[in-house]
């Protein structure tokens, strides 16, 4: 019989590199054995983290009547429209954004640490700006077009910021919340705080319409019991996506499984679909486990195939792959340094990735199976960040000393666009550009205040 179950200090902020650094093994897990079929995936043997149980639908059965917040005003109306200059080069604008509260500190930027914060286009060219507050609360707040803030910031109850998206009538924020444990007990290792996943419909004054959890925590499921898919110390980011009507979340998912009189807690990634209305909704690309292990999961809306198509880094392999059935993009190698970057749509028919092996970025185009074109940049990083940028192109930007250096790139050859530049704001290994109707691109990044954040523009390049 495994180790009693036992509380102790929170693993939830521990620095994990990658998802193979999960050796701290929760459990006798050596002696699970489960169906790789089940999942249509391959089921590493190594180490049983890579273990999967089997698939299962997990969330409320119906919407989460919104529930009152702080009391907030209304934001005014979103921007009539941006039409941001566009030069023969990128020029840069950095806007010190005061938010009004305190905003969370980079911390340690490890695959574990919360999220500060994150960035989202709408489509007139405007902002909803999230952050992590230091009170248990997500904010929100409405950007203009030259990236002030306007209104009043909302909240939401949350101990963890993951992405945020936005459409006409407002959007979506992907947070985390608390949840229960039970007893287990466990198999082995010590006990950290479980924590679920939740999207959370806002309307165009950032007030609540529906709530909806993607993990199954809740009623008599709880971390600890069998078959629950829920958020632990193990790396659990995130990434949303929308077809125009429904939202999906694609992020990484503890796992547990029984083995005799104990559990074991195995990580994944799992990709859940919410619809206009805040109810599950079935297919549509989604799943409940598919890489594993996985980290650093990246999504994103092909309407030319009318599918959500994703990546993942896994040590399935070691390589960066498609999930659920595993197809693979690129071989790496599990020596500490594999990190996927973004994952964006080619001009042409497919995708391009960025990721990092050994701390040097690379593109790879891709369709439905392994990568047709590499590209070796110039750019050291482990941790490099892709964004559509305007028509027929895409900008990849990475951590250079105390700013950032970034190069547009040809999104059908993948051949550079003129030179490397500079984006006078510091790096976040794990936040993201996001892509503006106009053909500009922005980035949240630390500000110059405990109350504040910069926003990075990338403005349009002309033809």
């Amino acid at each position: 019989m495994g180790a009693p179950h036992r509380t102790g200090p929170s693993r939830a902020r521990r620095r994990v590199a990658i998802a193979i650094a999960f050796a701290v093994v929760v459990g006798t897990v050596a002696a699970t054995a489960l169906s790789a079929a089940a999942l249509g995936a391959a089921v590493p043997k190594a180490s049983a983290r890579g273990l999967q149980a089997p698939a299962g639908h997990g969330g409320l059965s119906s919407p989460t009547p919104a529930q009152p917040t702080t009391p907030t005003a209304s934001a005014p109306p979103s921007p009539s429209g941006c039409h941001r200059p566009a030069a023969a080069t990128p020029k840069v604008t950095v806007t010190d954004v005061n938010v009004g509260s305190r905003v969370t500190g980079y911390g340690q930027q490890g695959d574990t640490d919360p999220l500060p914060m994150a960035i989202a286009a709408t489509p007139s060219g405007g902002s909803w700006l999230a952050w992590l507050g230091t009170d248990g609360h997500v904010h929100l707040g409405k950007l203009d077009c030259d990236d002030h803030l306007v209104g009043t910031p909302t909240s939401f109850e949350g101990i963890d910021l993951q992405d945020v998206q936005a459409d006409s009538n407002g959007g979506v924020v992907l947070l985390t919340r608390a949840g229960t444990c039970h007893t287990g007990p466990l198999c082995g290792g010590t006990s950290s705080p479980c924590n679920t996943m939740w999207m959370v419909r806002f309307d165009n004054s950032g007030h609540q319409v529906w709530e909806r959890q993607v993990t199954n925590l809740g009623g008599s499921v709880g971390g600890y019991d069998n078959g629950a898919r829920f958020v632990w110390w193990y790396q659990h980011h995130g990434r949303l996506a929308s077809d125009g009507t429904d939202y999906a979340a694609y992020f990484g998912v503890a796992i547990t499984v029984q083995n005799g009189a104990c559990v074991d807690i195995h990580e994944g990634d799992r990709m859940q679909v919410v619809g206009a209305g805040g109810a599950l909704v079935s297919g549509h690309d989604s799943f409940a486990v598919g890489c594993s292990h996985s980290w650093t999961t990246r999504i994103v809306w092909d309407p030319r195939t009318s599918h959500f198509a994703m990546v993942c880094a896994t040590d399935n392999a070691c390589r960066i792959a498609q999930p659920n059935p595993y197809r693979t993009v690129a071989s790496g190698t599990c020596d500490g340094t594999l990190f996927g970057g973004d994952l964006v749509l080619a001009s042409t028919p497919g995708y391009w990735t960025a990721w990092s092996q050994g701390g040097q970025a690379r593109l790879e185009h891709f369709s439905k199976g392994p990568s047709d074109t590499t590209i070796r940049t110039s750019a050291r990083t482990s941790h490099p960040h892709l964004v559509s940028y305007g028509t027929g192109r895409m900008l990849l930007a990475w951590g250079s000393g105390s700013s950032m250096a970034a190069q547009a790139y040809d999104a059908g050859t993948g051949k550079t666009v003129g030179g490397q530049f500079t984006v006078g704001v510091k790096d976040h290994s794990y936040q993201a550009f996001k892509a503006y109707p106009d053909g500009s691109a922005a980035y949240p990044a630390a500000g110059s205040t405990s109350t504040s954040i910069r926003v990075a523009r990338v403005l349009p390049l002309g033809t």
